[in-house]
């Protein structure tokens, strides 16, 4: 229902003018209302309402003022100086942070600063109700004309859509401000956020850390880029429960790739939690000043279509409201199509680690012991490009285990094992049995960190902890690593502080905390988590759950998060997803309700680090001289490794590596949340276009397109790891937990996903090994993920397909018997279909088995086999 209410009325031309300054005008339906009433100043709304339940709620401090800004001369993008309470000049970041230092100044600049231009504030002259109903609000002054239509969105009663439109009557450059409808005072604060930059129940009055490190909402009104907003949607949540979002119309920010090279970095539409007055109040600018667009001539037009969605429910709902519903994110599946399954680039990228030459794997001799791992060409603090890297370490032992592979077993997985535990400081003292460094550097013959002469107690969680707990998993007698894991324990134990943190990290001459200006709010307690479950001391698990608490209530609660990257002076990155998978695998063993709900809440934190925009489509584009749909290298779906003002988002764009799929799809298990399960997909199937033919290893950055690993040749290991957790959590799901394999911890830096292969799992209640060969399923169908489970005892094999397409999969399978087992030919007896509700039928057959598959489907064959 829409009402429009006049106090002088008079018919002219289809259109309904107000006359009399006391007039007062409305539009409701069952969800909200507005009315303006025309003033002495113009047009000001009296009043906003929203359903809530069954009650209207007033929402306080309406205002209906429009702003424009204006420049006659193009703004300048010199930063501005930035000073400290003492009035001295702020050095941030330091000189060696090469990388973020021209993305920072430029965020610096007047016009992300919103100091650019002249600001006219006011409100229209003029109400009028057109043909459809809908409201026109114009005003005039000797720099433009402005009009404003206000309508409801018939699908969305929540939503109001509005579109303004500007014509130039002096030449120069423009900047159209969404209308303030209401504003917030700082204490009726819930939770505000911009997907991709801030998301926080206060306001942080640290500017840098605001700014910087995204931990609170800054106090100053800065205008932000669509390139690294995840979600174009700023929000707003308020104590008295409800949430107002400012959404762009679609199609109004950049293209990433509008034609045949990157346009990440155009700015077309700016973002705020404040007006240009800086009151508190979702805020969208397009154009942006001084950007493509915003420079008119006398006579010339732009114009800026947006919604408000003003709902009586959480940040939350809003949120995915303008994913699902506006930014239309689940129709992306519908137009993905796939050359190669993700189980073949398992297999593909296989034969690439294995051969020396493409992983570039080198043997060092460090004090007397053989030492193996990849060449890493990328920036290492003290390198002389002669950097060499492990990554996964998990992955690499599973590999191993389920493809039966005697070459990584005996020429990669012992070296990289001596790797480990040389990596680990042995001298006594404050540093001993934490991580000497990542990286170890052949012509200097020492360990070293990323970036720079200090260590980390994550470093020690991650490239200790993490890394020997998966080794354990598969080798539990190994008596040294159990030695070196306690050790490493103790120190993590050690630099424990009372309320249940750590530092960021302490110099390595002096052993003083660094950084001190931010706090440890990264998984860090995760370690101790394993130290409990692989030594079964109870200390571990008390201090693992005392410093969860603290990061829930420091980190989750306040929405303040700490990245794990050097280069990037730790801007919060993929660690936060890898704290949501921590936080579930504490519940999994203590089953403290707290640690679920903490685990849930910052997964849903951490789906704003996923690209929803632009909407993905058909249209051609050509990328490295190749014609590509715009979906194939559509960023939605992708997560990036930060974003935020200082992260690689800004000038590389999102990463490929989604390492956070398979805990997506476990969250969506727990919660049945859509959201979950469409990102997993998303980001997971149909990238062909990232994926290098040769090798089968994707690129890291998505501005490299498929580039392959570059010089990251280590990368495949994570990308082995987080397909096999992608695929496995899918199975567990779509089977209704009739298809489960235990997990095991975490891989370090690159986010949540998990190890498997290293105890039998369970396939319809029979205990099974997994196993994955090459060619033991030749010409399946690119859209049909699988692996493999076998008990070698009950002699079963058993066969897991996945039809991962919207649309239904239907073919004949055949099935290589010959390389089930290695050096063996195994001859099948009988196969039923296994169905998730315990149910099977005979399949009559043993070989080219007809497969009939539902989208995003499971069918299980089980085959009695004798040797």
């Amino acid at each position: 229902m829409r009402r429009i209410v006049f106090t002088f009325i008079s018919w002219m031309a289809g259109i309904l003018p107000v006359a009399a300054q006391s007039a007062v005008v409305s539009m409701h339906n069952n969800t909200l209302r507005l009315s303006w009433k025309n003033g002495t100043a113009g047009w000001q709304l009296e009043n906003v309402a929203v359903k809530q339940q069954q009650a209207w709620q007033q929402l306080p401090h309406v205002s209906g003022e429009y702003t424009l800004l204006y420049s006659a001369e193009k703004p300048d993008n010199k930063p501005l100086p930035l000073y400290d309470k003492t009035g001295r000049k702020l050095v941030f970041p330091e000189p060696q942070y090469r990388y973020i230092i021209p993305v920072w100044e430029s965020a610096l600049s007047p016009v992300p600063m919103n100091t650019a231009g002249t600001a006219q504030h006011f409100y229209p002259a003029s109400a009028t109700e057109a043909a459809d109903g809908s409201l026109v609000f114009t005003s005039e002054n000797n720099t433009a004309v402005l009009s404003a239509t206000w309508r409801f969105d018939d699908r969305f009663p929540g939503d109001v859509c509005v579109t303004m439109q500007l014509r130039a009557k002096a030449t120069g450059y423009y900047s159209l401000a969404t209308p303030t409808l209401v504003t917030m005072q700082e204490q009726d604060l819930q939770w505000a956020g911009i997907p991709g930059y801030f998301q926080s129940d206060r306001i942080e009055k640290d500017f840098i850390k605001a700014y910087a490190y995204m931990q609170g909402i800054p106090d100053r009104p800065v205008v932000l880029r669509e390139r690294t907003a995840t979600t174009l949607a700023p929000f707003i949540s308020t104590r008295q429960r409800w949430t107002l979002a400012v959404i762009p119309a679609p199609g109004i920010a950049r293209d990433p790739w509008e034609k045949d090279k990157r346009s990440n970095s155009n700015w077309q539409l700016g973002l705020s939690l404040m007006n240009r007055k800086a009151a508190l109040t979702p805020t969208a600018y397009h154009p942006v000043l001084g950007e493509r667009g915003s420079y008119l001539q006398q006579g010339d037009t732009v114009s800026f279509a947006f919604r408000y969605s003003l709902q009586a429910a959480d940040w939350y709902t809003v949120y995915k409201h303008a994913v699902n519903d506006i930014y239309r994110f689940p129709d992306f599946l519908s137009l993905k199509q796939t050359r190669q399954s993700l189980t073949s680039r398992i297999l593909r990228m296989h034969h690439y680690l294995v051969d020396d030459s493409t992983s570039m794997w080198k043997l060092e001799n460090y004090k007397g012991v053989n030492i193996g791992a990849q060449a890493y060409l990328g920036g290492v603090y003290g390198s002389e490009k002669d950097a060499l890297k492990n990554s996964d370490y998990g992955a690499m032992w599973m590999l191993s285990h389920i493809t039966q592979d005697s070459v990584l077993a005996q020429t990669r997985l012992p070296y990289a094992r001596n790797f480990k535990l040389m990596q680990q400081e042995q001298q006594p003292g404050f540093f001993n049995g934490a991580a000497a460094g990542q990286y170890y550097l052949t012509k200097s013959r020492r360990f070293t960190e990323e970036w720079g002469p200090y260590v980390e107690p994550i470093g020690t969680t991650y490239y200790m902890m993490m890394d020997m707990g998966n080794i354990l998993l598969f080798n539990p007698h190994d008596t040294t690593l159990q030695r070196a894991l306690r050790v490493a324990a103790d120190r993590l134990l050690a630099w424990m502080q009372p309320e249940g943190k750590w530092a960021v990290a302490y110099g390595h001459a002096t052993g003083k905390p660094m950084f001190t200006e931010v706090e440890d709010l990264r998984p860090t307690f995760y370690g101790l988590l394993i130290a409990y479950k692989i030594l079964g001391d109870q200390k571990y698990l008390h201090a693992a759950k005392k410093g969860a608490d603290w990061y829930i209530t420091n980190a989750t609660a306040r929405g303040y998060f700490l990245g794990v990257c050097g280069d990037a002076r730790f801007v919060p990155d993929f660690a936060t997803g890898q704290s949501a998978g921590a936080l579930l695998e504490l519940y999994e063993i203590t089953k403290e309700t707290r640690y679920r709900r903490a685990a849930i809440q910052t997964a849903k934190l951490y789906t704003t680090s996923v690209y929803t925009q632009p909407i993905p489509s058909t249209e051609k584009k050509m990328v490295n001289g190749r014609e590509r749909a715009d979906w194939e290298i559509s960023q939605a779906g992708l997560s990036f490794e930060h974003g935020g003002i200082m992260g690689s988002a800004n000038h590389r764009g999102p990463i490929a590596l989604a390492s956070h799929a398979g805990l997506f799809v476990r969250m969506f298990g727990l919660t049945r949340d859509s959201l979950f399960l469409h990102m997993a997909r998303a980001a997971a199937l149909g990238r062909d276009a990232f994926v290098d033919s040769a090798t089968s290893v994707a690129s890291y950055y998505w501005d490299t397109m498929n580039k392959g690993a570059g010089p990251y040749p280590h990368h495949a290991w994570w990308q082995v790891g987080w397909i096999t957790d992608y695929l496995l959590s899918e199975i567990q799901l779509r089977s209704a937990g009739n298809v489960t394999f235990p997990h095991g911890f975490a891989t370090p830096k690159v986010g949540p996903h998990q190890t498997y292969g290293f105890a039998p799992g369970k396939v319809y209640g029979t205990a099974a090994d997994l196993l994955l060969r090459e060619n033991m399923l030749p010409g399946a169908s690119p859209y049909l993920d699988y692996f493999c489970a076998i008990n070698r005892k009950e002699r079963k094999l058993f066969l897991l397909l996945l039809n991962n397409s919207h649309l239904p999969l239907k073919e004949t399978l055949q099935v290589n018997y010959a390389e089930v087992l290695a050096g063996k030919t195994i001859r099948p007896q009988r196969a039923v279909y296994l169905h998730a509700n315990g149910q099977h039928k005979a399949a009559g057959v043993t070989q080219a088995f007809p497969l009939e598959i539902a989208p995003y489907g499971l069918r299980v064959i089980a085959i009695n086999y004798e040797l």
